[in-house]
């Protein structure tokens, strides 16, 4: 099968869809891979690179005139009409932007959006929100540290003892997690919040305190299980009083790294302007909810501003930022979902018993299949 790779053109868009890792694999199965000259140079794989592991070098129009189109972002009208009927696209394709793929349908395009996929076990190797969330924790801590004007861990010197720096995470998903991780090993003094009391073990197994809220209603205990491993809106009662807790430690925090989302929704406000107000100056927020709005309503989607003395950060492509890693696991991701499409004769066939494929399946024959 003829599988295209082109250049990413969104602004600040750093990754790949394939590396020359993945190209050397598809190669082995028989498919000819055509990449986009630059395509992957944000991301450090060269043009050599790629040519070394099978692939041709090709033009944007070669990139996108192949059966099969993977892709990091979803392509725009341009990138559209470069694409024949019929072609197969594979992407993050945000399954919640009906405008685009209502798009990407009439241009008879067959689609798959990686980020619909389950989060069921047999779908781990594919999910591409956990993969990208596991580098943005990690990169949000490093961009914390770089902002804050003072050290992480606590020091005893000749010249007298520097604190610990005490962090706040709200949100504990995959994102969460490797905040905490990564904080921890910097020597941070940490303590971390989410709705789901599931999660209260894994926080303190990686050396973190969880802010305990407790749950006084049957709707709030259902509320904070969540489904399909995210979290639901809890109710206001809860959130009240989660509130008033989680406003304590903030106002004591030298660093807040917020991850709340729920997808397809406005981020929910966890950070009023009253508690920014509360933080110490050269404190600092890692909004990792910018791109939907921001936990806090101070942030800037795509800047760093300084407000009431606290620095708060909105970089909304966070991944982008550690291109290399972040396009070495994604294009895994892409890997391994491609095995569930692409027969041992090198050929493309969509299985609609298959669950996964079905679930991530948005566009066929003209059709928006996500309803």
């Amino acid at each position: 099968m003829l599988i295209g790779v082109p250049l990413e053109t969104v602004a600040g868009e750093t990754r790949v869809a394939v590396t020359p890792e993945t190209a050397k694999k598809l190669k082995a199965q028989g498919h000819t891979m055509r990449v986009q000259s630059g395509a992957g140079i944000a991301a450090a794989a060269t043009d050599e690179a790629y040519a070394a592991a099978g692939a041709e070098i090709t033009d944007r129009a070669g990139a996108f005139g192949c059966e099969l189109v993977l892709k990091v972002r979803a392509p725009d009208a341009d990138e559209l009409s470069l694409m024949k009927p019929g072609t197969a696209l594979v992407g993050m394709l945000n399954p919640f932007d009906k405008d685009a793929l209502a798009r990407i349908a009439a241009a008879q395009l067959t689609s798959f959006a990686l980020e619909a996929a389950p989060r069921t076990t047999r779908a781990q190797s594919m999910d591409v929100l956990s993969s990208q969330a596991n580098v943005a924790g990690y990169k949000a801590v490093m961009m914390a540290a770089d902002k804050y004007q003072r050290l992480f861990p606590m020091l005893m010197t000749a010249a007298g003892t520097i604190k610990a720096a005490r962090i706040v995470i709200l949100g504990v998903g995959v994102a969460g997690l490797q905040a905490i991780a990564t904080a921890k090993r910097l020597g941070a003094v940490i303590e971390a919040s989410d709705v789901r009391p599931s999660v209260k073990e894994q926080v303190e197994s990686l050396g973190a305190k969880f802010i305990d809220v407790a749950y006084e209603t049957a709707e709030e205990k259902e509320a904070a299980e969540g489904v399909g491993g995210y979290a639901r809106p809890m109710p206001q009662s809860w959130l009240d009083r989660q509130k008033i807790e989680v406003a304590k430690r903030v106002a004591a925090a030298d660093i807040v790294i917020s991850t709340a989302l729920i997808p397809g929704r406005a981020a929910p406000v966890l950070i009023t302007e009253e508690m920014v107000k509360s933080m110490k100056p050269g404190s600092v927020i890692v909004d990792m909810a910018a791109p939907a709005g921001g936990n806090c309503p101070l942030t800037e989607a795509g800047k760093t501003v300084v407000k009431h003395g606290v620095t708060l950060v909105g970089e909304t492509n966070i991944p982008a930022l550690v291109a290399a890693d972040s396009s070495s696991l994604y294009a895994r991701n892409v890997l391994d979902f491609l095995k569930l499409v692409l027969t041992k004769e090198a050929t493309f066939n969509v299985p609609m018993d298959d669950d996964i494929v079905v679930a991530c399946l948005m566009t066929q024959s003209g059709e928006v299949k996500r309803k």
